[in-house]
């Protein structure tokens, strides 16, 4: 069986355009502030700290994140049943089988981590084992493994590494600014210092919110590309079909939640409202419930 996880997407080329206007937005950003405060030191000096920063995320996410969440790792002899679902999966999307882990939480919903497919966790809610049947959880479980496929976590690092940038950038010319900063309105007669002045001011205020939209919306067109590709792997749409709908409509609450990791899972762990305004969606970690059943929905298997 062709790997599914090489074939042509449209989900694919919208979230690497998003990249790419992404680190064009960084190069102007930079720009914009090292020539207004006069230093090109700022540039250079926020890249490489949130690089080294992102770096030590990307070797020790999975760590931090199983101790966040209390997971106990599963071997075959303590739930067999699951670990055959993993290794059968795995087989046929032709991935390593990666470690296993039952997080003790009564909400419904599962994560997939690590840096690569070699180093890769994926980890279910105890809720989650009782709640769905044997064709849900091969679904849920087949877009977890399709985020390792997909090298999901790289990109999300990549992304981290990017939106780490511009806060870094935006804190550094805020801070140097008020304090007096050798800044080009300074030397500049009329008025070209002052409105420079303003337009990066207004920009470090705007700049980490832009980020953090453009961050979210890649991790959006990814649940969907793992949703297609859950699919396919299982050639099952309606069992990830099903348990969507089993865990939106759970109102379990998660006793630990992180904002830094709600992204991770299958489904917010904070529970609301799927429907929401245009506006309201530029800053959800996942797509609309209803929105993912439709695309699944309207697949050819």
């Amino acid at each position: 069986m062709a790997s599914i996880y090489t074939q042509a997407d449209s989900n694919t080329r919208k979230t690497w355009f998003l990249l790419t206007g992404f680190l064009v937005f960084i190069i102007a950003i930079g720009w914009l502030f090292s020539y207004v405060l006069n230093d090109s030191v700022i540039l250079y000096f926020a890249v490489i700290l949130s690089v080294c920063m992102s770096f030590g995320s990307y070797w020790w996410s999975d760590k931090i994140v199983l101790s966040m969440y209390k997971a106990i790792p599963i071997e075959h002899n303590k739930n067999p049943e699951l670990y055959h679902v993993v290794e059968n999966l795995c087989i046929t999307a032709g991935l390593p089988l990666p470690r296993i882990y039952i997080i003790p939480e009564m909400q419904p919903n599962a994560f997939a981590t690590g840096r690569d497919s070699k180093h890769a966790v994926v980890a279910v809610t105890q809720g989650l084992l009782n709640r769905l049947d044997k064709n849900e959880l091969q679904g849920v479980l087949a877009h977890e493994l399709s985020h390792i496929g997909n090298k999901d976590m790289l990109l999300a690092t990549v992304v981290a590494v990017l939106a780490g940038v511009i806060a870094m950038l935006a804190n550094m010319f805020m801070r140097i600014s008020f304090f007096g900063g050798n800044r080009r309105s300074n030397d500049d007669n009329g008025k070209a210092g002052a409105i420079l002045m303003v337009l990066g001011i207004v920009a470090a205020i705007l700049a980490p919110i832009a980020a953090t939209m453009v961050q979210l919306a890649i991790s959006r067109k990814r649940e969907f590309l793992a949703d297609a590709d859950g699919a396919l792997l299982t050639r099952f749409p309606e069992g990830l079909v099903s348990a969507l709908e089993k865990i939106s409509s759970d109102s379990t609450p998660m006793k630990v939640t992180n904002s830094a990791s709600a992204s991770l899972f299958i489904d917010s762990p904070y529970k609301g409202k799927q429907k929401a305004s245009w506006f309201t969606k530029l800053f959800l970690t996942h797509p609309p419930i209803e929105e993912r059943i439709k695309a699944l929905r309207g697949m050819e298997i």
